[in-house]
């Protein structure tokens, strides 16, 4: 369940960086309108929106739920601490120690020089 969301976010990501650098600036119409004699559409009444800004806007939405649904889905997990799972690995891949090498390793006591 996990993995689906996370598939629909990055797509949902991908869908808003390319349909924000596919649509116009407001900029470039403000400057297009001076020169073209068409400033009563420069301050005008913004028409209904099209296709593109309204993608976006269902994109923006899709990426937002996901984003708070992976949260969620996070922070509600067991074991969630990243501390406790890297405690729970080095446990995992630690070498035990064996008694005989302790014992080599420790000095006897006649062994220390007085």
């Amino acid at each position: 369940m996990e993995n689906l969301i996370l598939v629909v976010h990055v797509l949902a990501a991908l869908g808003v960086i390319g349909l924000v650098l596919l649509q116009h600036g407001k900029g470039a119409d403000m400057g297009a309108s001076f020169g073209s004699g068409a400033s009563g559409s420069l301050f005008g009444v913004s028409g209904s929106s099209n296709f593109m800004s309204r993608a976006t806007a269902i994109c923006v939405l899709v990426f937002f739920t996901t984003s708070l649904t992976l949260a969620y889905l996070s922070s509600h997990k067991s074991g969630s601490s990243v501390v406790k799972s890297s405690v729970v690995n080095m446990q995992k891949t630690a070498p035990a120690a064996k008694p005989a090498d302790a014992a080599k390793e420790t000095p006897a006591a006649e062994d220390i020089p007085k």
